[in-house]
Formats: structure tokens, C-alpha cells, sequence
């Protein structure tokens, strides 16, 4: 039987349980994270943990069953904890790496495999593939011998409490009284993810949606967009009064966000919000890193407060690596992952809401309110995603065509130019482009697009899907 070739994707390794996600693959993936470590490191530490996917505490004892025959000590968290708990323990515990279980978004029938590095954000491309290059073909170890509570008994696994000091963190920086006592009514969907404990610490006056332990996230995959919130959708609809409604993902990393009527803000709102917050009331400064598929509205406010911006390929790691070397304000991507300066180099979901709850709570404004003050400056504007379930052989036809620039016009929207840093951004005047990529993680193709209102957004998407699949 052919060894699967395990490869690392824009986010970590993810499969589907039980097919490729194995005990005996997850072994191989740690093995080869493990001698990384000690080629690179002399007396490396770990942290570990699993978010409330099935299964989670199995591979992650799986994890650490490896590292500790390595002779690598362990730090492990009990129970589900979310992708930034990790990524913060790194680098508050001083550990060379952590590792989560996690396949963040993705539907209940995977996991996945994140790498962390010590200084709290995603391990560099780089590093990642350094890693995978060594990923043996089998497990070189008997796991069997391993007792995970003698371990814990003669000291060489600490279990850790990662979501108190996750906690602490966040009543450290956050004016949590202003939030309290604003009289705001605001709720928080966890989607059956990470954050399903965490926010009642932080605010318990938030109303709660879909924080219960479910590892089949009631049959709909944890991703805060607006097509998987109808729940939170028909909760806002049936009680009047809410100021805000925040979402996070699986693993508590990406941020979805709702207005009191119950319309979804997608997270370049979120980011020219967090940047006009940070900079204009904040007096914070620094550089602007987003990823390719986010809106060019950015760059129009940076110029506008006289920060530079970069953009970068599509994968958190790419935004990480420069926040690390630079002083950067906010990184951020169009699908919800955002950090910002005075926290770790990783996407937060429930830090990045709590920064909008306290904008509106200091300034007294409701979410439109400000949403406008960024109106004044880069204009008003709409934005949806498509992602197209097609086959694989129609899927590289595409992008064989967008890559011999064979696509002049989709419908009546003649283009204008192309930029194709990572994936095909088809502009057609100032306030409208189209972009086409292949999705890193899933079988699918994305369509996004941009215009000044929602109808037209989505008769581009329409035109698009209509060019491109006949």
C-alpha cells in the first residue's frame, strides 16, 4: 500500500478523521515536528492542546506520547482550548512550539494539525516545510508503552490551565468596566467552538448561542460566515435591543460579527473599523498587513492616517512572519483572521470583538454609527464570497484560464486590470473587482467580489460563476 504524502496546507495539516487523520499519521507529523526541535533547538519545550473537536484529547495524548520518547518535555492543556490559547502559552510558557488539534473551520469530519511558534503566531513557511520534508513514512516509535498519567505523575507532562491565563491576559488589556456598565446588550455564538467557555468568564452578562459541547457542531461546519449564522440571524430578529452579536470559528481564531438589525459585517469592515479605532482614537501607529483578498478600501484609509501597507499571499503564517519583524499595527485576511498590535502575531476572534465592544462602549456609537465614520472616509461599499462546489477537473480548467488571462469581461463588467499576487483579482473601475482563487484547505473554488451595494455584488458573483463554468 502507497504511504501517504502528508503536506502542510495555508493553515496546518488537515484530513478527514479516521481516513488520513489517524493516530498513526498524526504520530508521523509529530515525530517529524519533534526532530525539527531538536535539530534546531538544545533543550526544547512544548505545549499542547485540542480544540472540542471528536477525538481531540486521543491525538493530542498521541502527540505527547511522541514528544516525551524524544525526551522533549510537555506542557498540556485538559479538556478543549482555542487555537490563541496555545499560541499566547508559547509564548508565555517561553516553549520552542505548540501545537493544536485543531481543523479550525472546516466541517465536523476533519481534524487537523496547527504549528505554533515561540513567539505566539504561526510557525514560519519556512519552518513548515522544513517539517513536513521530514515527515518519516511510518512512526518510529512504540506509543503503546506509554502511560500518559504516569507521565503526569513523574513530572515529565505539566498540565497547564491555558484559558485562565488566556483570561488574565484579556482583563489586562481590556477596559471590561466601560463594556459592562455601557448598558449594551450584546451575544456572543461560540458555533459549539473554543470560545464556548471562555466568554462567560470574560463578560457574563453576554447573552450565549451554540455554547455547548457538540463535536458534530450540530452538522454545520464552524466558519463565522453569514450562510452558516442563520441561528444567530433569527435570534437577533426575535429579540429587539441587541446592540452586537459576535461569532467565532472552531478554534476561536476568525471573527464573524452582526449589527443590531441583524446584518452580517464581514471582516473588511471589521478591519477598517479595528484600523480607524486603533489609530484615530487609540493613537496608535505601525504598518498595515493584509492579505491579497482583502478590499483595497484598506490601503484608502491608511493613506488617509499615513501608514504603510503591505500585502501578502493568502495564509495567516505570510501576515505573522512580517508582524514579527516590523511594527505592525493590524494584519488581517478576508476570512476573518485578524491581529492586532498589543497582543500575540495571531488571529483572535474573540480579542478582535472584544476591541469592537470596547470602541463602542467608550464611544458611546453603535456599530452603524461608526461604521459610517469609515464611510466618510473610504465610501460605502458590499461584499460577499462564493465558494463553488465543482469538479476538479472544471477547477483547474478555470484556473488554467485565468492564468493564459483568458477572461476580458464577466457579463457586462469589462475588466480593467488583473493583479494576481495569490489567486486572480479582476478589477473593473475604482468600486468593483472580482477575484478567483482555489481554496488551500477544501475542494473548492472561491469567487469574491465588491461593489457598492450587496445587489450588485452578488450579480457579479452571478456573472462570474455563469463565465466561468459554462
Amino acid at each position: 500500500m502507497a504511504i501517504e504524502k502528508i503536506k502542510f496546507g495555508t493553515d496546518g495539516w488537515r484530513a478527514i478523521i479516521a481516513d488520513q487523520f489517524t493516530v498513526e499519521n498524526v504520530a508521523r507529523v509529530a515525530e517529524a515536528t519533534g526532530l525539527w526541535l531538536l535539530k534546531n533547538y538544545s533543550s526544547p519545550k512544548v505545549v499542547i492542546g485540542h480544540d472540542c473537536r471528536f477525538a481531540g484529547e486521543l491525538f493530542t495524548e498521541t502527540v505527547a506520547k511522541v514528544f516525551l520518547t524524544q525526551g522533549i518535555p510537555v506542557k498540556m492543556a485538559r479538556g478543549f482550548v482555542s487555537t490563541p490559547m496555545i499560541s499566547l502559552a508559547a509564548f508565555q510558557l517561553e516553549c520552542e512550539i505548540g501545537v493544536i488539534i485543531t481543523a479550525s473551520h472546516n466541517p465536523a469530519s476533519y481534524n487537523g494539525f496547527k504549528l505554533k511558534a515561540f513567539f505566539g503566531g504561526p510557525l514560519s513557511p519556512e519552518n513548515v516545510q522544513e517539517v513536513e520534508d521530514i515527515i518519516p513514512d511510518t512512526c518510529s516509535y512504540d506509543l503503546g508503552k506509554i502511560s500518559i498519567e504516569n507521565a503526569i505523575k513523574h513530572g515529565d507532562i505539566e498540565i497547564v490551565d491555558l484559558e485562565t491565563r488566556y483570561v488574565e491576559h484579556v482583563k489586562k488589556n481590556f477596559d471590561l468596566d466601560a463594556i459592562n456598565r455601557s448598558g449594551l446588550n450584546l451575544v456572543y455564538d461560540a458555533m459549539y467552538g473554543a470560545g464556548q467557555r471562555v466568554m462567560p468568564r470574560i463578560l457574563p452578562s453576554v447573552k450565549l448561542l451554540h455554547c455547548e459541547h457538540n463535536p458534530s457542531f450540530m452538522g454545520q461546519a464552524p466558519e463565522p460566515i453569514a450562510k452558516n449564522l442563520k441561528g444567530l440571524e433569527e435570534y437577533i430578529a426575535l429579540n429587539p435591543g441587541i446592540h452586537c452579536a459576535l461569532a467565532t470559528d472552531g478554534d476561536a481564531d476568525r471573527i464573524g460579527l452582526y449589527n443590531g438589525s441583524g446584518e452580517f459585517i464581514d471582516s473588511h469592515h471589521i478591519i477598517l473599523l479595528l484600523i480607524h479605532y486603533l489609530v484615530n482614537y487609540k493613537k496608535l501607529t505601525g504598518k498595515v498587513a493584509i492579505a491579497f483578498s482583502v478590499t483595497p478600501r484598506v490601503e484608502q484609509l491608511c493613506k488617509h492616517y499615513g501608514l504603510e501597507v503591505e500585502i501578502t499571499k493568502i495564509g495567516f503564517k505570510e501576515i505573522a512572519s512580517i508582524m514579527i519583524r516590523e511594527d505592525v499595527l493590524l494584519g488581517g485576511e478576508e476570512s476573518g483572521g485578524i491581529a492586532v498590535k498589543g497582543h500575540i502575531p495571531e488571529r483572535d476572534g474573540i480579542w478582535m470583538g472584544l476591541i469592537i465592544w470596547e470602541f463602542m462602549a467608550l464611544s458611546g456609537k453603535t456599530l452603524d454609527e461608526l461604521i459610517n465614520e469609515v464611510y466618510a472616509i473610504v465610501g460605502a461599499f458590499k461584499f460577499e464570497r462564493s465558494d463553488l462546489h465543482i469538479t476538479e477537473e472544471l477547477k483547474q480548467k478555470i484556473i488554467a484560464n485565468c492564468k493564459s488571462d483568458n477572461y476580458k469581461s464577466f457579463g457586462k463588467y469589462t475588466v480593467r486590470d488583473l493583479k494576481t499576487t495569490d489567486g486572480f483579482k479582476y478589477f473593473f473601475d475604482d468600486e468593483r473587482w472580482v477575484m478567483i482563487r482555489p481554496s488551500g484547505t477544501e475542494p473548492v473554488l472561491r469567487t469574491y467580489a465588491e461593489a457598492p451595494t450587496l445587489a450588485e455584488v452578488r450579480e457579479i458573483l452571478k456573472a462570474t460563476e455563469e463565465t466561468i463554468c459554462k
